[in-house]
């Protein structure tokens, strides 16, 4: 479609063709030529039709394109080329419409004369129309439609027309709307004015749009349904107050009966049109270049799909091709016999229906050569085996097909029982003996010449096995070689391979099982090792040469444990039985012998054996009672079978069936108690398991009653998780004996109680403080505390005390506490800081508690030990001991004064530690013999032990002598010649 007041002076009709040699372009409109030299404005530049300053009265029509080249013509589709143009309306005013209020009106449009698509709108007043439910505008008619005429609606409307192609806007006459003065029109039931035709073809892959509007009082409702009951595809869209209903992409499901349903108060309407699916043309099948040669025959079929059905037409070089002679067509096929050189040339099928055309070419080339060898030569070597048979294929390339004969040596080879040659020229010689061997000629002719080729036939022995596999018992875990021993004529190569069950082994991925063993060309044998139940089948050697190829097969029988059990089933349970059926599984070649049974449950660890009648389950028995079982528990069972093997694979477990309840059994562990607060008795017990509850509703029944009374108490707790009963009562006195024991019982009634066992009731405090509180200062981090037992005699029974301390500085909620056991009246408190004053306090307790508090006393730690280490230690050897020196240690002014100090040694490899003290600055150790001495020192005061000097090892004798006295790493040692023996080793190692 072209616009017909275009600016562009140009129209180009596009035609791609692909050839060698290059096809020449010539194009036809409505089926004449289009010259090219007698019209200036046509040009064809690259196949492409340029026309210049297009003309509707000359240039409008049906185009198509034909490219010619030596193999022939072929055509393309039909193109047409239309003008689109939007002339004016004709008249200027048109006459006034006249409307009741309430009635529903059609404005007509009457689009001017036009070529190309037409878009609808309408003015109002000067203003575009608004559209709504109440007004509509058609854009297959161009009509305005108001479904039910307000006031509001009085004016001018003009309708304005676009061409899509030119965008070409018209404008029509306006129409004036007035209203009748004779009332307001009444209620009635929608009248559809706008509908889809009652059939619409549409396009696979299109988008289809279907218009429905409704006159009406009230305003009438829209609604779309299709007419089968089916839901309208999700794709589909609704717009202008559902007055279009908008299908994309259509597809051949989207076809059917669709409905428009009218529908106000007073009633309603409905339309209905089908909407029908076709399709172009679409290829399956397409023709190809046939070469043949001549006198032979031709066909050719094509396959399009389409809606409706496509049919179908050839051409040969552009022009139609009928049935004659022959030539003959069927639909899609094309049949033509006996070739000749006049039926070469392009053929085309075409495929079309209503909706669209499809082309497909291909090339006929008849060939016409005498024979030739060049490419097809006969083989120069051909191996057979004696007795074997053999195939010498002729085949040269030759048109028409020619005659074979066929010479070994000079002599022309004559047809016997053992010989024969075929249609196709090849020679089959069966029964091959050793005379068959030698030079073999094939020589074709026909009317166009003649030509032979020659090739040797070589006949060889024939391969036999001769120690083939045998069929094989064997049981898993075993290893053992399959044979396969051949002889076969040593000129040729050989070849073995072996399947399984009728694969391929794969020696390199299955290797850990498979192995091929025997290092003669000769011997091909197979070693299976570990062989396992998988491993069992059918085992063939394959031996192959150039001129033959045979094979030995072997069955191997694998004996292994039992495969799993089937179909395990739970046939019938009570509270502590379940009755078991099985199926057997594969015996796996050796006879089951027994069966066991498992059992899960939710709150066993893994699968368990269980207990069964018979006691033990031979392999004939498929049926058996378990026994033992927990009542109201989810079990699940399978089974496991055993030969004389081993022990095979359990069964998949059955399905999950829980016991029938019974009376509960196990009663509670762990019955005791104690503690608490005033006037209770608290009783605990360690809870029933649940898979030995036997039941729902499952709860304790606590007694107790006072030591030595007649009459129990009972209390019920309905809960499977308690573990604790308080009783209080002003009664209950502290620390009072109680026998107390535990029952239980479920839906099915009461259980055993546990045995009696004796707790007490809850104490009280103890009411007294303790007396003579008294602290002194141990050290500077150490404070010992000191205190009497009550003196006036408690109510509540003492467990010990409680010490609790703070520092001055700190805050007494803030504070430490410690505590004793029993009738301890004395602890040692740790951890303290030096020079620093301490309140302390203590209290007795027990179970209930802790009893009121003593008066505070306060002490002062002493003064933190000296910092500073002992400095410049210096050691001197003897014949038997060793003498240390070390510089006093001054304490500093907020440190305790040095009282002495420890010299702590132990041998290297010992770990235990001896200690001397002393108040100098010098001690004496024996000599050490046979381990080096590991030394340190540290001071010592009323506050503790100072800082240790670092570690200073002192060689055993042999050592010491060796190198003399030595200093500690840190200071500078002062030598001293202790004797003759010191003063000559000095004096060596001065030299």
């Amino acid at each position: 479609m072209f616009p017909l007041d275009s600016e562009e002076k140009k129209v180009k009709l596009s035609c791609e063709v692909k050839g060698n040699p290059k096809p020449h372009i010539r194009w036809k409109l409505n089926g004449t030529d289009v010259d090219i030299g007698m019209d200036f404005r046509y040009s064809v530049v690259e196949g492409s039709l340029l026309i210049s300053n297009p003309n509707k009265t000359q240039d409008a029509g049906t185009y198509q394109c034909r490219a010619t080249n030596s193999f022939g013509t072929i055509v393309s589709r039909e193109a047409k080329l239309q003008f689109a143009y939007l002339e004016n309306f004709k008249t200027r005013t048109r006459s006034t419409v006249s409307v009741r209020q309430g009635q529903g009106m059609v404005l007509l449009c009457g689009p001017p004369a036009h070529s190309g698509e037409l878009s609808y709108a309408w003015i109002f007043n000067e203003y575009p129309s608004y559209q709504d439910n109440r007004c509509f505008v058609s854009q297959e008619t161009g009509n305005l439609y108001i479904a039910k005429v307000e006031k509001s609606d009085v004016g001018n409307y003009t309708c304005v027309v676009t061409n899509t192609v030119t965008n070409q806007k018209v404008l029509g006459p306006p129409t004036p709307l007035i209203l009748r003065n004779d009332g307001v029109m009444g209620e009635y039931e929608p009248k559809i004015e706008v509908q889809f035709p009652e059939t619409v073809p549409t396009a696979k892959g299109t988008t289809v749009k279907l218009e429905c509007f409704a006159l009406g009082n009230p305003v009438p409702t829209i609604i779309w349904r299709r007419a089968d009951g089916k839901p309208i595809a999700r794709k589909a869209r609704r717009h202008k107050s559902n007055g279009i209903l908008e299908i994309p992409n259509f597809q051949q499901e989207d076809a059917g009966w669709y409905e428009c349903v009218a529908e106000n108060s007073r009633g309603k309407n409905i339309a209905r049109g089908q909407l029908t699916f076709f399709a172009q043309p679409n290829w399956i099948q397409k023709i190809n270049d046939i070469h043949v040669a001549i006198e032979e025959n031709v066909f050719w079929e094509c396959k399009a799909n389409g809606r409706p059905k496509p049919t179908y037409r050839w051409l040969k070089n552009g022009e139609p091709l009928l049935t004659r002679d022959r030539i003959h067509i069927e639909q899609g096929t094309l049949n033509i016999t006996i070739v000749n050189l006049s039926d070469a040339g392009m053929y085309q099928c075409v495929a079309e229906n209503k909706h669209g055309v499809i082309f497909s070419s291909a090339e006929l080339s008849v060939i016409a050569v005498g024979p030739d060898f060049s490419r097809t030569l006969l083989k120069k070597v051909t191996l057979v085996k004696v007795g074997g048979e053999v195939v010498i294929e002729c085949k040269p390339k030759a048109s028409p097909k020619p005659v074979y004969t066929w010479k070994k040596g000079r002599d022309i080879l004559r047809e016997n029982e053992r010989i024969t040659i075929s249609e196709d020229g090849s020679l089959r010689i069966i029964n091959v003996t050793k005379s068959d061997a030698g030079s073999y000629t094939c020589i074709a002719t026909n009317h166009f010449g003649t030509a032979s080729s020659t090739g040797n036939l070589v006949v060889k022995d024939p391969t036999r096995v001769m120690v083939p596999p045998s069929s094989m018992d064997v049981t898993v875990g075993e290893s053992i070689v399959l044979p396969c021993q051949v002889t076969h004529d040593h000129s040729l190569n050989i070849v073995f391979t072996w399947s399984f069950n009728g694969h391929l082994i794969d020696f390199d991925k299955d290797g850990d099982h498979f192995e091929r063993v025997g290092g003669q060309d000769s011997a091909g044998d197979l070693m299976i090792r570990n062989i396992q139940l998988k491993h069992a089948g059918k085992y063939v050697c394959m031996v192959q040469t150039s001129v033959d190829k045979l094979s030995a097969a072997a069955d191997l029988i694998v004996r292994g444990p039992p495969g799993p059990p089937e179909a395990v089933t739970i046939d019938e349970i009570t509270d502590t039985t379940a009755q078991l059926s099985w199926r057997p599984g594969p015996d796996n070649h050796s006879p089951i012998t027994m069966y066991v049974i498992q059992a899960r449950t939710p709150f066993s660890v893994g699968w368990q054996a269980v207990n069964t009648v018979p006691e033990l389950i031979d392999g004939k028995t498929f049926t058996a009672t378990v026994v033992g079982l927990n009542p109201w528990v989810e079990y699940e069972f399978r089974t496991v079978a055993a030969n004389m093997i081993g022990i095979g694979e359990p069964s998949q477990p059955s399905e999950k069936r829980r016991t029938e309840e019974a009376l509960p059994e196990v009663t509670p562990a762990n019955v005791s108690g104690g503690g608490g607060s005033k006037s209770e008795l608290v009783i605990t017990w360690e809870t029933v398991p649940e898979e030995l509850q036997n039941g729902r509703g499952f709860g304790y029944v606590v007694a107790f009653r006072p030591y030595g009374k007649m009459i129990w108490m009972l209390t019920v707790l309905a809960s499977a998780d308690a573990s604790r009963y308080v009783f209080r009562n002003e009664s209950v006195h502290p620390f009072s004996p109680f026998e107390v024991k535990v029952g239980v019982f479920n839906n099915k009634g009461e259980g055993p109680f546990s045995p009696t066992t004796v707790v007490y009731s809850a104490e009280e405090e103890p009411t007294k403080a303790p007396a003579n509180i008294f602290a002194r200062s141990l050290s500077a981090t150490d404070v010992e505390v000191f205190w009497a037992s009550p003196m006036e005699k408690n109510r509540g029974r003492i467990q010990g005390y409680e010490v609790k301390y703070w520092r001055h500085d700190d805050k007494e909620e803030n504070a430490r506490k410690i505590r004793t056991i029993g009738n301890q009246t004395s602890t040692k408190i740790t951890n303290l800081k030096g020079s620093a004053l301490y309140h302390l306090a203590v209290k007795a307790y027990n179970s209930a508690g802790t009893g009121p508090s003593s008066a505070t006393v306060n002490v002062t730690t002493r003064k933190p030990p000296p910092s500073q280490p002992p400095g410049n230690i210096i050691w001197n050897s003897s014949d038997s001991k060793i003498i240390l020196n070390w510089d006093q240690v001054k304490a500093l002014d907020n440190e305790s004064e040095v009282k002495g100090y420890k010299v702590l040694y132990r041998w290297s490899r010992q770990s235990s530690t001896s200690v001397i003290e002393t108040n100098k600055t010098s001690v004496e150790l024996s000599l050490p013999f046979d381990e080096d001495y590991i030394i340190e020192i540290k001071p010592f005061s009323d506050g503790g032990d100072g800082s240790s000097s670092e570690q200073i090892r002192i060689p055993k004798i042999s050592n010491a002598y060796a190198r003399g006295a030595g200093p500690s790493t840190s200071n500078a040692c002062t030598l001293s010649a202790i004797s003759t023996i010191m003063i000559s080793l000095t004096a060596r190692s001065s030299l």
